[in-house]
């Protein structure tokens, strides 16, 4: 896959955005442990950055997933991981579904605003007692007259503090795990305010991440109707499966450059810290770990592209966006945990931007998918993963 001229344009605009009205506050958003998503968002809204795949219908450019790869990839000039993560969220996790199956009135109602950056979107699928098994969800929708009627809880959800609406994965029925589940879009806020029955349990603090915020949602008997529901009714665990490809194939992108930028980073302070007569640069063991590294960084590239042109290309890129996700949580340990070595104590000061790498990165080998869960679904792809015994 190849970068075009109109790839290039949509990098250099947001990267423009991003030196002039997200990197000078980072540290600020990071202390505070949240950042203003809605005027980043309408920011990035107005320069037609959150829906460059979604229908035009609906304010979006209607192009192919590999300008939202390309944005991902650019996400990672980013001075921290919080933000990139929360609008990521909006663009490849929240979304998709609703732009692929939801009817008019729901894109109409949901999409639209958050295309242009009215409102923020957040996605409702882990709980207190199911994270990587996704089918032991035990939040309901029981159904009233025309409405559902939802009651359970949320966890982990990035963006909740700020959220005006959640796509909600929640059991529609008492049938089979995979077969039973539903998304539905669920307002959260109106006028600021949370609706009737919906609660932040509390704000999760973190080891990284911190400009991101992320709640803990308590969910009593919310009220909404049925029409608000994404496709077919039962089809959910399905969608958001498919939901995952993008949100593990965007996983992948949006670390490239920032693991590109810490390899730099410590090059540039290898070549400048003086260590027993020379520098640290001249040592031959830190010249072939930075060696190692970019190669590790630019193998990363090659799959994450080649899965995308595959995705493209309308494929089924579940293998492909899997080992792009596996890999790219191995490489966020591996690479800010080695040059953090290379800084010494430097490296272990609050401050320093490997160290928030150090801090940040260790959550993509949990979030979307834990590693584990990646080696599974491999093992199931390869062919090699035998069904569960049954008793």
């Amino acid at each position: 896959m190849q970068f075009t001229h109109e790839h290039r344009e949509i990098q250099n605009t947001l990267k423009r955005y991003i030196d002039d009205h997200i990197n000078p506050h980072v540290d600020e958003w990071e202390a505070a442990e949240m950042f203003p998503a809605h005027e980043v968002f309408k920011g990035l809204g107005k320069l037609g950055l959150l829906g460059l795949t979604k229908p035009e219908a609906f304010g979006g450019a209607a192009l192919d997933y590999s300008y939202s790869l390309a944005m991902a990839e650019t996400l990672g000039h980013i001075h921290c991981g919080g933000v990139p993560m929360a609008i990521g969220v909006q663009t490849d996790m929240a979304t998709p579904a609703l732009a692929r199956f939801g009817s008019e009135e729901l894109k109409a109602q949901f999409l639209a605003p958050a295309i242009a950056g009215d409102a923020v979107a957040c996605i409702g699928v882990s709980e207190p007692g199911a994270g990587s098994d996704v089918s032991a969800i035990k939040t309901v929708a029981k159904k009233d007259g025309d409405d559902y009627v939802i009651t359970g809880q949320k966890m982990w959800i990035t963006n909740s503090l700020q959220a005006d609406w959640m796509c909600m994965l929640v059991n529609t029925s008492d049938g089979p795990a995979h077969k039973n589940k539903s998304l539905v879009m669920v307002p959260l806020r109106e006028n600021g305010k949370p609706v009737k029955g919906f609660e932040v349990g509390r704000k999760i603090r973190k080891i990284g991440m911190n400009s991101s915020d992320t709640g803990l949602l308590y969910f009593d008997e919310v009220r909404v109707p049925q029409r608000y529901r994404i496709g077919d009714e039962g089809a959910g665990f399905i969608y958001q499966m498919e939901q995952f490809q993008e949100e593990r194939l965007w996983a992948a992108a949006s670390c490239i450059q920032s693991l590109s930028n810490c390899i730099e980073w410590t090059i540039e302070w290898a070549q400048e810290r003086q260590l027993f007569g020379a520098t640290l640069a001249d040592q031959q063991w830190v010249q072939f770990k930075l060696a190692e590294m970019k190669t590790e960084v630019e193998t990363l590239r090659a799959l994450t592209y080649q899965a995308c042109e595959h995705y493209v290309g309308g494929a089924d890129v579940t293998e492909w966006a899997t080992m792009a996700k596996l890999k790219a949580g191995r490489l966020n340990r591996l690479v800010p945990d080695t040059c953090l070595q290379f800084w010494g104590g430097m490296g272990y000061t609050w401050e320093n931007k490997v160290s928030r790498m150090f801090r940040d990165g260790r959550l993509a080998s949990i979030g979307g998918g834990a590693d584990e869960v990646m080696l599974g679904i491999l093992a199931k792809t390869m062919g090699i993963k035998k069904a569960p015994l049954r008793r």
